[in-house]
Formats: structure tokens, sequence, C-alpha cells
């Protein structure tokens, strides 16, 4: 299986992948999230369920069982105990609901290959003129697409796409000689912080262009966010760096 690790604000979240050989030997992929809390182990983590090969009750009905385990191991770390019961038990609870059908559920649009956003948060660009170009060849290049947004000296990007695309952003974004020091010597960027990497949810409006844009108040920014139905996102990450 595969880990991959979100740090956030309040605790870790982290997605896990696992194969279940299952009846007439078909193998079932489960896709759990695990959310833990800054106060885990003595609070129960928050679980999601995907799969392909199980309809949504029956991914819920997986969730019901793992959270009921958690409970057993309450004030101890669990999610690797969680993992082995599903993978021994995977059987039993999806016996007891419907049979296994191989639709596509709602629930499998939480999977890796579904539309990702990211918010990103920049100190400053010295060299900015080229540092726009270089944002905007590679959301371009790679298909993604959003706002690079200039409110005061607030700098955001914020992007959508395909996860993978998304995650090979972040990795040019960090490794790229993108601005220049003090001194005016090329320099990777090393005053970015990723505010927010999350799954794009329905009521949230897809960004048709990649679009570098240059506000003259929080307001006009706001709208920006509320237009895309981001106010959420606007409320939780923006007001801090405009203090």
């Amino acid at each position: 299986f595969f880990f991959l690790y979100f740090p956030e604000m309040h605790g870790i979240s982290f997605r896990i992948q696992i194969s279940v050989k299952e009846l007439l030997d078909k193998d079932i992929v489960l896709k759990l999230l695990f959310y833990l809390p800054v106060s885990y182990p003595s609070t129960l983590p928050d679980i999601s369920v995907n799969s392909d090969q199980l309809t949504r009750a029956q991914c819920m009905d997986v969730k019901e069982k793992l959270l009921e385990q958690a409970k057993k191991h309450l004030s101890e770390p669990m999610v690797h105990d969680l993992i082995l019961w599903v993978q021994q038990h995977l059987k039993g609870v999806i016996k007891q609901s419907a049979t296994v059908c191989n639709e596509k559920t709602t629930l499998s649009e939480g999977t890796e290959d579904g539309i990702w956003m990211l918010l990103l948060h920049l100190d400053h660009m010295r060299a900015k003129a080229k540092y726009v170009k270089t944002v905007e060849k590679w959301a371009s290049h790679l298909r993604l697409t959003g706002r690079l947004m200039f409110m005061g000296k607030i700098i955001l990007i914020l992007l959508q796409g395909d996860r993978s695309s998304i995650k090979e952003y972040l990795i040019l974004q960090k490794t790229s000689k993108v601005d220049v020091d003090s001194s005016g010597k090329k320099c990777k960027e090393k005053m970015m912080r990723v505010l927010c990497e999350t799954e794009v949810q329905s009521q949230h409006k897809r960004f048709q262009t990649f679009e570098v844009k240059e506000y003259s108040t929080p307001e006009e920014l706001q709208k920006e966010f509320e237009t895309a139905g981001l106010t959420t996102l606007f409320s939780e990450f923006v007001p801090p760096l405009l203090k």
C-alpha cells in the first residue's frame, strides 16, 4: 500500500491504499483517508473509505465498523491495527450489506485521480515578471487552472487539476530557481507555504483558465473566492494573512 502525508494546521491526514483478496478471488482496492486530530490517540481519528468496487452503502458500513474498532483502541496508536482489521474482516462486512458490484459509485470520485486543489502563499517575488511567466508556463504545461493573485503584499496561487499534476507543480515550485535573491542571483523559492491541499468538492466551481490577477481590496479578493464557491477556503486561510 502507499502512504501520502499532508501536514495540516490542526493534525495530520494521510491516505492509505490497500488491496484485499475478496469474493471470487477478486481484488478489492480500498482507499482509506485517516485524519488524526492533535489530541489523537485520546480522540478518535476521522476516517473516510472509498472503493471503486463497493457501493456507497458498503463503504459506509466499512467506515462504521472501523470506527467501532477504533473505540476499542482509544488512547493507543491504532491506525496499523485498523488496517490489519479491515484486511481480515472486509469479506464479512460487505457480505452483511449488498453484493459487490463494479459500478463506479459517487464515492469513487474521492480517488487519487480526482480533481484536486492547492492554495499556496508566497512571501515575495523580487523578479516578478520572470516569476509570473514561470508560474504561467508550469500551469499551462501541467494543464492546471486557477489564479495567481496579488493583493497588496499578499501573493496567493490557487490551482486546480489532476492530483499528479498538482504534486508535480509543487516539486517544480520547490526545486526550480524561480526568483533572485537580494544580490540578484537566481534562487529557489524558500518562503512558500502550502495553506491547503484538498480534493475539489461538488460545490466548488472549476476554473476554466489560469489567470494572473491583481486586487486592490480584500473584498475584491474575497469575491474571487466566493464566485468559485470557495468562501470557506477564503475565511479559513486568508484573513490571518491580512493582519
